[in-house]
């Protein structure tokens, strides 16, 4: 198995409030560093870990790039829930900037659509991203492994889910089901994670899309049409505003790939000026991409590498079970799920949705867990130790506890020792992960090696700015042509 993880994280100020800065220029160029750009804020960072082969490999690296940055942040820090400090208006809100190439161009420009089609605020929510391959797995394995991902992934929502309760200036303006805690901080009671509720990176306009997991090319020719056909509601919007500057990449219901909302994707490294749709026709799915992570506020990196290996026992587990077809009225299903689990997966009773009948959380995750002690046992008498067996026992022993969850464990720290003050939680434990991160050590060769490929990415952006001579229009419309999403 391999695995790399992005891990995303708003920049805050001391106060809890959203950091309107740059980027900072010690971290060099955002468009061109290997392992340190932006989001879709220029407040907001994510670090990018290379390919490893065991997860305490990938969490070592992962801390420190952290070290890297808290190095260079002064008197900011890395916001460290998932669910965003205080929020300015959203208009203030600042886009990530790459520069005056046609690709960093693009990059903004998108993020611009972004924020007219979903709000500027909805896209502060931060994440991880788990990246898993294992050589030898074809295409239609992987999309095995996708369809129960879709199934099962409920249960990563109740065990890990961290984001119960929210700074109330993310719903400023908006209809919501929430409570208020205490002033300025709403939650669900029995909430996992709010991020990947209603409320989190959802879109009505999306729920339309009912794409198939079933195959390569059916999931290709779902996301072509929604990425060539015109969308009333964004046609509105425009590619550009009466003054001539860009609102959006184009008027389709996606404006390119990424734009795809959901727990888990189909991946393929791809080339320079390359879609992502073209990479996966031509050369088929190399990994697949985890998207349902919070942010653990109790961990320095967000993740730990108990929760990694549990990723991994999960992903196995979903390559080798059998996986029937998906069919509309079970993508509809998986839909509900996610919604019962996001909002109450710790309510006792929780129902969710299996093959037209009903079944507990408890019970369904307990099946589960119960069928990965061998994928566990095997994975430990592969590599040696008890690494995996841990993992799983942990995760167990939570499951048996929901007291004992973080989304529940966030709640009861808001309670009792910050006044039920949502950012006052994770201001404190955002400046002890600083101070803490700070405090480990590391060698100046390290932090200089770091500052050389910070200086080099933004030698390489320069570069690329300079030798471009096409107009950004002409890029665009190439770039968007739909024979570019062709094998």
């Amino acid at each position: 198995m391999r695995r790399g993880v992005e891990k995303e994280s708003l920049r805050a100020n001391a106060d809890g409030s959203l950091a309107l800065t740059p980027h900072p220029a010690a971290l060099g160029s955002a468009l061109k560093h290997p392992h340190i750009t932006t989001d879709f804020s220029e407040s907001q960072l994510e670090l990018i870990t290379g390919v490893h082969a065991s997860a305490e490999q990938c969490l070592a690296e992962l801390t420190e790039i952290h070290q890297a940055v808290v190095h260079s942040l002064g008197g900011e820090m890395m916001w460290a829930s998932s669910m965003p400090c205080y929020l300015p208006a959203d208009e203030t809100i600042p886009i990530g900037n790459y520069g005056s190439s046609n690709i960093g161009r693009a990059k903004s420009v998108y993020r611009m659509g972004l924020g007219h089609r979903y709000g500027r605020r909805m896209q502060t929510i931060s994440g991880i991203h788990y990246n898993w391959s294992m050589p030898g797995i074809s295409s239609e394995q992987y999309f095995d492994l996708i369809r129960n991902f879709r199934r099962h992934s409920f249960l990563l929502l109740v065990l890990f889910g961290a984001s119960p309760a929210l700074c109330s200036s993310f719903v400023e303006g908006r209809p919501h089901e929430l409570q208020e805690m205490g002033a300025g901080t709403l939650y669900q009671p029995h909430a996992t994670s709010l991020r990947m509720g209603r409320l989190g990176y959802q879109s009505d306009a999306q729920s339309q899309l009912a794409v198939s997991y079933n195959s390569l090319e059916g999931y290709a020719h779902s996301l072509q049409g929604a990425l060539t056909q015109a969308y009333p509601a964004y046609e509105a919007i425009g590619v550009r505003n009466p003054g001539g500057e860009y609102n959006q990449l184009s008027t389709s219901l996606l404006q390119i790939e990424n734009e795809f909302y959901g727990t888990i994707r189909p991946k393929r490294v791809i080339q320079s000026g390359e879609r992502p749709l073209h990479a996966l026709r031509e050369r088929g799915v190399e990994y697949v991409e985890v998207r349902c992570m919070d942010l653990d506020p109790f961990e320095p990196v967000g993740i730990n590498a108990d929760t990694m290996r549990f990723i991994d026992i999960f992903l196995l587990h979903c390559l080798l079970a059998d996986s029937p077809p998906d069919t509309p009225a079970e993508i509809a299903a998986l839909a509900r799920n996610q919604q019962r689990v996001a909002h109450a997966g710790r309510e006792p009773g929780q129902a969710l949705e299996r093959g037209g009948e009903r079944i507990t959380v408890q019970a369904w995750g307990q099946e589960l867990l119960e069928a990965f002690g061998p994928i566990a046992a095997k994975l430990d008498q592969a590599l040696g130790g008890e690494a995996y067996r841990g993992a799983l026992d942990r995760a167990r022993a939570s499951f048996s506890d929901f007291d004992s969850l973080p989304s529940a464990r966030v709640l009861q720290n808001i309670r009792s020792e910050h006044e039920c003050s949502h950012v006052s939680f994770v201001r404190e434990h955002s400046l002890h992960i600083k101070a803490g991160l700070l405090a480990l050590p590391i060698s100046q060769q390290r932090l200089a090696d770091y500052a050389r490929v910070a200086e080099a990415s933004r030698a390489e952006q320069q570069a690329l700015e300079r030798a471009e001579h096409e107009p950004f229009e002409a890029f665009r419309q190439r770039y968007l042509a739909s024979d570019q999403l062709l094998a």
